[in-house]
């Protein structure tokens, strides 16, 4: 194999622009691997685990082209014609869209472009966390609803831009926000979902997702789904945009029932929106997470308030029938779906590490995730924690990181049972099976071929049947896999978890 690495200073593109650039780029015959990407401290350690030799003086200022041509293949491709490659999906990446008139420049600000805009209209903020806050200012105080998309805001800016937002009866959906339904169209990453009377108030992308794909196989439509951000119930925030969503929803005549999903919120925050949606006229369902409620309980209790019978979730593809002692390993994209995950397996096999821990005493830090250092504790990692996704797409659209772990995972004998998520919709990859059932089969044959033993993958599947990526064939390509594949994250985790047999002890009373 031959390595190149090299830094263009002083040029910049989004992390999704790049993206694509290195999957073109990578797809080139002769190609290994490709990384194109700018100089994040996350991404020079991303690259340091793949074998690349990164200049010590690399900065973010910097764009780092990192490739590996197969010595096999050489003939094929020269480092010339690999580079050529890079310019060409850079050029594309950047070029101009072809429509539009010219003539008329496009406002260069948030507060210009915001003059003559409808008073509904709604401002998407997705430009890196600290540039995040004065756009979102800009479009409240014009006096619009703002969902910032961005992640890596500071907490204080957060709260700033809540307590300005109140003054002016303005939602802020964010910062950190990946999903809302408004008016029928999905903002960020959103499920096709039916109209109805439901209601969804969200600080959580993926529990929202999880609850909207459930209610639709349910048969049960939607009237919107506000997210307000994951922080949004910590005791630092309050709860500010929750209230402004319960208050919005409470006063539309299309929704008839309201649900508000949370990862494990601060307690007394918990309490006083509680008192406030008991206020209302509209009944109000919580879901809260906690060790004794889940997403898939949360919208059967909603069903019944609906007097909708609950069906049975639907699973695809053959269990395993063999499982061995060792640890579960859970590698998620979706931050909820991993929190609720580890309240469901932590009452079965105790704490649970990860770099979202439940407590303190649990955490594990991004390098050791990125490296594959997983130690033999039961883990699992929220791929889309913030730590993983400085200068990086959010791993809805980047698998990288995520498959660089499953195939960690495999080789790791340690590991009884791997549990995944896939969530679909818009904004997500338009095709995750295409990369994630390859894997999932090379990691099987990874651990038979290595430790002679079978390795279940369980899989939550998270999606619609009008979802762009179709959802019948993205679970048959997992289970083909040889995955067993649920709609339900609490059903696929309980079932993981009884696959793990305890691990025998190494010496007279002590389990390894």
């Amino acid at each position: 194999m031959t390595d190149h690495v090299s830094l263009r200073s002083g040029v910049y593109a989004d992390s999704v622009s790049l993206l694509q650039v290195s999957k073109q780029v990578a797809a080139t015959p002769g190609v290994r691997d490709a990384q194109v990407a700018m100089a994040t401290p996350l991404n020079l350690e991303t690259l340091a685990v793949m074998g690349f030799d990164v200049p010590a003086d690399a900065s973010p200022n910097d764009m780092v082209v990192a490739l590996r041509l197969d010595a096999a293949s050489v003939e094929t491709v020269s480092l010339e014609g690999a580079l050529a490659a890079v310019d060409a999906a850079l050029a594309a990446a950047s070029a101009p869209r072809a429509a539009g008139d010219t003539a008329v420049a496009p406002p260069r600000t948030t507060a210009t472009s915001l003059r003559d805009a409808p008073e509904e209209t709604i401002v998407m903020v997705s430009v890196p966390g600290p540039s995040a806050f004065v756009e979102a200012m800009d479009a409240v105080e014009a006096g619009h609803d703002v969902m910032v998309f961005s992640d890596n805001v500071p907490l204080d800016q957060e709260v700033a831009l809540k307590q300005a937002a109140a003054t002016r009866d303005v939602l802020v959906m964010g910062p950190d926000c990946g999903t809302a339904v408004v008016g029928g169209v999905g903002l960020g990453f959103a499920n096709v979902v039916r109209p109805g009377p439901v209601g969804v108030v969200a600080a959580s992308g993926t529990g929202t997702q999880q609850i909207l794909a459930l209610l639709d196989q349910a048969g049960v439509g939607v009237s919107a789904a506000l997210g307000v951000g994951g922080r949004d119930l910590s005791a630092a925030v309050g709860g500010r945009s929750t209230r402004t969503a319960l208050a919005r929803l409470d006063a539309d005549p299309a929704t008839t029932h309201v649900v508000l999903v949370s990862k494990p919120p601060a307690a007394e925050v918990a309490d006083a929106i509680s008192a406030y949606a008991e206020s209302l006229s509209v009944p109000v369902e919580l879901v809260l997470l906690s060790a004794d409620t889940d997403l898939t309980g949360g919208t059967e209790a909603l069903l019944a308030t609906l007097d909708v019978p609950t069906p049975t979730w639907r699973r695809w593809g053959v269990p395993d029938a063999v499982h061995g002692p060792g640890r579960l390993r859970g590698l998620f994209v979706g931050g909820t779906l991993c929190d609720e995950a580890m309240l469901v397996a932590t009452q079965e096999l105790g704490p649970i590490r990860s770099n979202i821990p439940l407590t303190g005493d649990d955490a594990l830090d991004a390098a050791s995730v990125l490296a594959g250092d997983l130690g033999d504790e039961h883990v699992m990692i929220d791929f889309g924690d913030d730590a993983l996704t400085v200068g990086r797409a959010h791993p809805m659209i980047d698998p990288t990181l995520r498959l660089a772990a499953l195939a960690h995972t495999a080789a790791d004998a340690d590991t009884a049972v791997v549990l995944l998520d896939v969530v679909l919709g818009h904004g997500a990859e338009p095709d995750p099976a295409a990369s994630l059932a390859p894997a999932i089969a090379d990691a099987r044959a990874t651990a038979a071929a290595e430790h002679g033993r079978t390795l279940p993958v369980v899989v939550t599947l998270v999606g619609t049947r009008s979802d762009p990526q179709d959802l019948e064939r993205q679970a048959a390509a997992l289970a083909e896999a040889g995955a067993y594949v649920f709609s339900s994250n609490a059903e696929a985790t309980r079932h993981a978890v009884a696959l793990v047999a305890p691990v025998p002890a190494t010496t007279a009373g002590e389990a390894r």
